[in-house]
């Protein structure tokens, strides 16, 4: 079988990270390199490949099977609807672009599309996140009631001097980070259909937030509340408990979520599980068994790159589709508006016209 081909567009921090993990697969091989930065020429010239200085310059030439596109956020939807107009699948990095109004039209233009759409929430490949998942879907856990979670990490001055346009209106932690923790309550959870929110700036000072409080209610009846800071000294986010990027420091002992059910609880990422042994003895003086679920880790990076060659060759449609990633961002609009108006923002399941859940708890 012959390898797909895959042009990087970006060759930033992320870009990097993709060209390895091409240059290393069994699946595929990197075609070009599109960037028109000076730096991406010595990152071209150190793959043996050819460098563009756009998507109409390298689709004038070539025809790769596929482009990762880990390029800034206000590109993403111009550059995936080149891709989409020249039929060439897209990996587009997270968040799906960078306003709603942005997204929803690129959403309308993949559904219209003969090629595939994909959008880069990695940890949906996560081994951790599938096991996870299992584990709820096969009813450990019973009915799903509950979920705490947090994202509550520390920035360094220096982050924010090295970009001063981070503490300024357009950035803070919900439109930063708070994106890739709703693909993943979504994931274990189910769909998000209200929220309210409170945010908070005292600590920095910054003109955006750097604390938020966030309450969920899920289509299923189960209700969450979670916990974003980037001014906070705690280990409990998911880059360090989950050991995924090597990058962080790590600490086993910690899980960033909760879940709670009818007959357990679940830990993430520790996998930590607690159920009643008999289903029909609960009570809280009842001991629970405890185990902790098996796990063989992989690179999720990895995992959805291979899955990404599975796409372009038909054998199976996109784990995160452009809807996901339109109605993740949906949710992160919704928990700003909330902050802003103090109220409660109700969210749409409907796509195409249909409801995507036809009853709720």
């Amino acid at each position: 079988m012959q390898p797909i081909s895959i042009a990087v567009a970006g060759a930033g921090m992320i870009g990097l990270r993709h060209i390895e993990l091409v240059q290393a697969s069994p699946d595929c091989q990197l075609l070009a390199i599109v960037d028109p930065s000076p730096a991406a020429a010595k990152v071209a010239e150190a793959a043996q490949v050819p460098l563009y200085a756009s998507l109409e310059q390298l689709f004038a030439e070539q025809h790769p099977d596929g482009v990762i596109l880990a390029t800034p956020n206000h590109l993403h939807v111009e550059q995936a609807l080149a891709c989409l107009a020249a039929g060439v699948c897209a990996l587009v990095e997270k968040p799906l672009a960078h306003t709603l109004e942005q997204g929803e039209r690129l959403y309308a233009a993949a559904q219209q599309a003969k090629v595939k759409l994909l959008v880069g929430h990695h940890r949906a490949h996560s081994p951790i996140l599938e096991k996870a998942r299992q584990v709820i879907e096969q009813g450990e856990l019973g009915d799903v009631v509950a979920v705490m979670g947090s994202a509550l990490f520390y920035k360094p001055d220096s982050y924010f001097d090295a970009a001063p346009w981070r503490r300024e209106i357009g950035a803070g932690p919900i439109l930063l980070n708070l994106i890739h923790e709703i693909g993943n309550l979504r994931a274990l959870c189910g769909e998000i259909v209200s929220v309210q929110a409170l945010a908070s700036n005292a600590t920095r000072g910054h003109a955006v937030e750097d604390t938020t409080a966030i309450s969920l209610r899920f289509a299923n009846g189960a209700l969450g509340s979670f916990l974003l800071s980037d001014t906070a000294a705690s280990a409990r986010s998911w880059e360090q408990t989950s050991e995924e990027n090597k990058t962080y420091a790590s600490y086993a002992d910690e899980d960033c979520y909760h879940i709670a059910g009818t007959q357990g609880s679940l830990g993430v990422p520790t996998l930590r599980l607690k159920r009643y042994a008999n289903r029909e003895d609960r009570s809280w003086w009842t001991p629970f068994d405890v185990s902790e679920v098996a796990l063989v880790r992989e690179d999720p990076l990895a995992r959805q790159l291979a899955h990404f060659c599975q796409v372009i060759r038909g054998q199976c449609e996109p784990l995160v589709n452009a809807w996901d990633g339109l109605q993740n961002l949906r949710v992160v609009d919704a928990i700003a508006e909330a902050t802003r108006t103090g109220g409660t923002v109700t969210l749409s399941l409907h796509r195409n016209g249909l409801p995507v859940i036809a009853n709720m708890k």
